[in-house]
């Protein structure tokens, strides 16, 4: 069961930074996740949204104020600042912040840059130099129809990057994941490296609206998945499902459903905080305790994942018995 430092050691760095990823691949993680927007000069780096404000300090530059706006993305309106607004040389002055600041400390906010995802590669080629078992990286891409849309399309650079630092062939230490249905298409018609299927308990993907999610999960759909796709990344909820007082109730069938149909499953998103726990593995009542995560992670296992996205390597990887560098 393979451990993905979701946007790297983000229960405990801010996410989306190089000093997070190095730190959560020194805790034993397998594969490191960036989520890829875009820039204005077309540089993928690595953001949890294309919006920029909740995860740097860009509102406390002024030269920047007059870059505020609004914009509809995926049917959704959102004011702030975006990627796409700017020039990486632009976006290097910045610094990244805590994203869940009400839930985590921010003593690390403003000491680190956003980096590219040749840097991210760059960081993996460094440390891979002489392991056997190399670390993966994991992509996201983020939004891929809104930056097509606007001339900024993921999916060349991606590849392009990819095969320039060594990922080749279907067994390269990578998975290409999106939230939407086109572009992994796309991509399987360029490429034979591993890709993943993001799904979400509700909701369509954005590029597909008549398409539910809860339909792809059934055997028809996972079928359907796996002619593009090696795997699926559903909610955790989709795998075991919490009850009225929530509590853990019994695993569905999506994991057996899944394998039959030759397909990975990668749950997301298993955090240490009381804030995400099920109830029974709470340790009181602040959000910001820590719970009982080893528990969680341990169902799931029993249930047959094949890995976890996670903010939290350490905890995952001390249950699992791998071993931190």
């Amino acid at each position: 069961m393979i451990i993905i430092a979701h946007r790297g050691l983000s229960g405990e760095w801010p996410e989306h930074t190089l000093e997070g990823y190095q730190a959560a691949i020194d805790e034993g993680a397998d594969f490191i996740e960036p989520d890829l927007v875009l820039t204005k000069d077309g540089i993928l780096v690595a953001r949890h949204e294309n919006e920029i404000s909740e995860t740097t300090n860009v509102a406390a530059h002024p030269k920047f104020a007059d870059r505020k706006t609004t914009k509809t993305i995926d049917g959704v309106k959102y004011t702030g600042w975006f990627t796409e607004d700017f020039t990486l040389s632009e976006l290097k002055t910045l610094r990244a912040k805590e994203r869940l600041p009400q839930l985590r400390s921010t003593a690390k906010d403003g000491q680190f840059l956003i980096p590219t995802f040749e840097e991210i590669l760059i960081l993996l080629k460094s440390v891979n130099n002489g392991r056997s078992v190399p670390i993966g990286v994991y992509p996201e891409t983020k939004h891929p129809s809104y930056f097509a849309s606007i001339g900024l399309p993921h999916e060349g650079e991606l590849l392009k990057l990819l095969d320039e630092y060594g990922y080749r062939g279907s067994n390269a230490p990578v998975f290409i994941q999106s939230f939407e249905v086109g572009n992994l298409r796309a991509l399987r018609q360029k490429t034979d490296l591993p890709l993943i299927q993001l799904l979400d308990g509700e909701g369509s993907p954005a590029d597909m609206p008549a398409m539910r999610y809860a339909d792809m999960i059934a055997p028809d759909g996972l079928k359907d998945i796996a002619t593009y796709a090696n795997g699926i990344g559903p909610n955790k909820n989709m795998v075991i499902p919490r009850n009225m007082i929530g509590n853990l109730a019994a695993p569905t069938a999506l994991v057996s459903n899944a394998h039959q149909a030759g397909l990975k499953v990668h749950p997301w998103t298993f955090r240490r905080e009381n804030y995400f726990l099920p109830l029974s593995m709470k340790s009181g009542i602040n959000p910001k305790s820590i719970g009982d995560l080893a528990a969680e992670i341990q169902a799931f296992k029993d249930a047959g994942v094949d890995g976890i996205f996670t903010d939290n390597t350490p905890e995952a990887a001390k249950l699992l018995g791998k071993e931190a560098l």
